[in-house]
């Protein structure tokens, strides 16, 4: 007799942390670089450049790399900007961490700000939140059969699970160039840059994967024109690619996350000399998932009516998909110049990102709450002082419809920003559209016991002698002919076949004849 199993593949969190750090330091105007008048726009970007696994914890050592655009009255061109590096080094508590584990590493910029100290100095503060992540892929070894002996009778279940069909990382790059339109001037210096990734969109077939969307290109450049000393620059660059993926199927689930892991602009000439082409190299960096749900037959009892058996179960876990949506939310807004602040002339650029406060678990939902931060370059009328900032915040709720959740339900929520749009209402209001979306998918944790062993022994001889060879049995409450059947050591067939019966099933009251089997003892 031989226990059939099958491997059903989880990916379930080992271990997870949270560090909170301030990083903090001035920094020197270059020599190079005019007096700091007034500090316009600031810019971090988190670089992690090592991670390390030991026992119990985790190093990671990386910088916040900063950007800063300020105005100076010392010469022609009142833009120009300040970039460096603030270093880190962290250690990170993981107690069940061991080395050979993966840690995914992500990061948040809490809060970025910038100081006059004087003209010649400035200071950075920042609150980074890092979080680790340990998965772990394991095997669940599942009961589904029996072989070897025709004598034992076994009962299956029929569960639904969702296991891990592709869990990796990949990269993707993807490079562009950006001409410049006629009417803008030649590049002198790339000041300020941003660039963004919206929309992305996947479609999974055989052994690979289609993905589509958008880079969103700013540039604010020192350009060779005097009359116009500063000019500046946005585009969308679609992109589509064909990823390689063996294992994944169109009729699968993918939970794909996408995240720019590092970005380059150089300026190049054009065929006539002129520094007029921007050259874009981005590198998406994916954390791939991909989900299959499978009804699985586990076995669920098993007798003989020729020995004992007695089942050896534990409790295992699965996961089963609840649901997979993208939620979207609408929000609006207007923002107002303070009185501090210089009026509108024209919007240059508007970005925004999402921040999401707290998921909170409701009835048949998860609500969630957040904000928007919004930054709003846009142009005064004063042309010794020509750029200006304006920043808001629009709260927003969104309540996502997943039935039967349950508090020890599996979820996670990753917000994108899909849309924005800004309209100037007059010289001191700006009016903000914006479209989130709320990428959501949900598991329910199933605990079943499985069997896996069975303890083999012979019939108690006097027990059976005294158990009458022909019984009539009347049906009781919840009756099945497996219960039946395992209790007076015949079987489901033996049963049926002696009462006429088509199928498995049997009422209240019915009223069988039961005759016990046995063909050999041991």
């Amino acid at each position: 007799m031989e226990l059939i199993k099958k491997n059903i593949h989880m990916n379930k969190i080992k271990c997870r942390s949270s560090l909170q750090l301030t990083l903090d330091d001035d920094f020197n105007v270059p020599d190079v670089k005019p007096d700091i008048y007034k500090i316009i726009k600031e810019q971090g970007d988190i670089k992690i450049t090592d991670v390390k696994m030991l026992n119990g914890k985790l190093m990671v050592k990386g910088s916040l790399c900063f950007n800063m655009l300020y105005l100076s009255e010392e010469n022609g061109r009142p833009i120009h900007n300040i970039s460096g590096e603030v270093p880190f080094d962290e250690v990170i508590q993981l107690d069940d961490a061991c080395v050979g584990d993966e840690a995914i590493v992500t990061w948040e910029l809490e809060d970025l700000s910038m100081g006059l100290i004087n003209s010649r100095k400035i200071s950075v503060r920042s609150i980074l939140r890092l979080t680790v992540i340990v998965e772990e892929l394991y095997d669940e070894a599942t009961a589904i059969s029996i072989e070897g002996d025709d004598d034992v009778q076994f009962l299956t279940k029929n569960i639904t699970v969702t296991d891990v069909a592709v869990d990796k990382k990949d990269t993707y790059r993807i490079k562009d160039q950006i001409h410049l339109p006629s009417n803008k001037s030649n590049i002198s210096q790339n000041l300020y840059n941003e660039v963004e990734l919206r929309n992305p969109e996947v479609r999974l077939q055989d052994n690979k994967f289609m993905v589509k969307g958008e880079i969103v290109v700013f540039v604010i450049y020192a350009s060779e024109d005097e009359e116009n000393p500063v000019e500046y620059l946005e585009t969308e660059l679609p992109f589509s690619a064909s990823i390689d993926c063996n294992g994944c199927t169109e009729d699968m689930i993918d939970n794909i996350g996408f995240s720019i892991a590092n970005k380059n602009l150089e300026i190049m000439p054009d065929v006539d000399g002129e520094e007029r082409i921007i050259d874009l190299e981005v590198v998406l960096e994916m954390d791939i998932k991909i989900y299959e749900e499978e009804e699985l037959e586990m076995l669920h009892d098993v007798y003989s009516p020729s020995k004992e058996l007695t089942p050896i179960r534990k409790d295992a876990h699965y996961e089963n998909l609840l649901v997979k949506n993208n939620s979207k939310v609408r929000v609006n807004d207007r923002i107002k110049v303070t009185n501090n602040q210089p009026g509108i002339l024209q919007i240059c650029h508007a970005s925004g990102e999402v921040k999401m406060d707290e998921i909170n678990l409701v009835d048949n939902g998860l609500e969630v709450n957040g904000v928007l931060e919004v930054q709003i370059l846009y142009i005064c009328a004063d042309d010794n002082r020509p750029l200006n900032v304006l920043k808001g915040l629009i709260p927003f709720t969104q309540v996502i419809d997943v039935k039967d959740i349950k508090p020890s339900s599996i979820y996670q929520v990753k917000s994108g920003l899909e849309q924005l749009s800004v309209m100037m209402l007059d010289s001191e209001e700006i009016e903000v559209k914006s479209g989130i979306g709320l990428n959501t998918i949900v598991f329910d944790v199933l605990q079943e016991p499985i069997i896996t062993d069975i303890e083999v022994s012979g019939l108690d001889y006097e027990m059976f002698q005294s158990m009458p060879s022909v019984v009539g049995y009347i049906v009781k409450g919840n009756d099945t002919l497996w219960d039946v059947a395992k209790k007076y050591y015949t079987t489901i067939d033996k049963i049926k076949e002696l009462n006429g019966l088509e199928g498995d099933h049997i009422k209240l009251g019915d009223k069988l004849l039961i005759m016990k089997k046995v063909d050999k003892l041991i």
